[in-house]
């Protein structure tokens, strides 16, 4: 495996716009955790951009973003993710702490 970020795209189609918005930033890029920032995009997709030091767990990553956009589905929305090694379980709190900064 080669050293390095691994880079990881997925795009899903919302059905709950999100509107116009101020990003939203939460988490610490640190040892063991991640952050994630939300921010407006054009159309009626969630795009999903990952950069991750943990790299071979693509599989994982897809799992994890799918189970948020069921949660969510957010349309319009650029979400990108910089992670050092968080646990399925911090992405995914994450992930919600930062959908949870949208509601009205």
């Amino acid at each position: 495996m080669q050293p390095g970020l691994e880079t990881l795209d997925y795009t899903f189609p919302g059905t709950r716009p999100a509107g116009t918005f101020t990003p939203v930033l939460v988490g610490v890029v640190g040892s063991g955790n991640l952050e994630v920032l939300l921010e407006p995009a054009a159309g009626n997709d969630c795009r999903v951009h990952i950069e991750t030091s943990a790299r071979g767990f693509s599989a994982i990553w897809a799992a994890v973003v799918q189970d948020f956009h069921a949660r969510h589905a957010l349309a319009g929305v650029q979400v990108s993710i910089h992670d050092m090694g968080a646990t399925p379980a911090v992405v995914s709190l994450r992930l919600d702490q930062a959908a949870q900064e949208l509601q009205p």
